[in-house]
């Protein structure tokens, strides 16, 4: 009886997280889940492909949920240091967008 009430209660806790709040899903992906700076690379896909104007780089980072982006060129210096809040937009040497990374 006990094992019974314990799995229904762990049943209503796990679905329960999982109940949605209503709102739309029109927007953008903004950090959604991501409420604590850290990039997720996911996010700025849509990025490759184009051409990295300070724009995009903006678009990129909010999409992504990084505190900070920047462009690098296939000769541009990159650090060693990761940074779990920093997006990455690799181009090539026309300044088209070849990948996204976090670091």
């Amino acid at each position: 009886m006990f094992r019974a009430s314990l799995m229904s209660l762990l049943a209503v806790a796990v679905l329960a997280g999982c109940s949605s709040t209503g709102g739309s899903s029109s927007k953008a992906p903004e950090a959604a889940a991501n409420n604590d700076g850290r990039c997720e690379a996911r996010g700025a896909e849509f990025a490759i492909g184009k051409q990295a104007t300070p724009a995009l780089v903006e678009q990129a980072r909010k999409a992504s949920g990084s505190q900070m982006a920047h462009a690098l060129g296939p000769r541009d210096v990159m650090t060693m240091d990761y940074r779990s809040e920093r997006l990455n937009l690799h181009t090539d040497a026309q300044g088209v967008v070849t990948s996204v990374n976090c670091g």
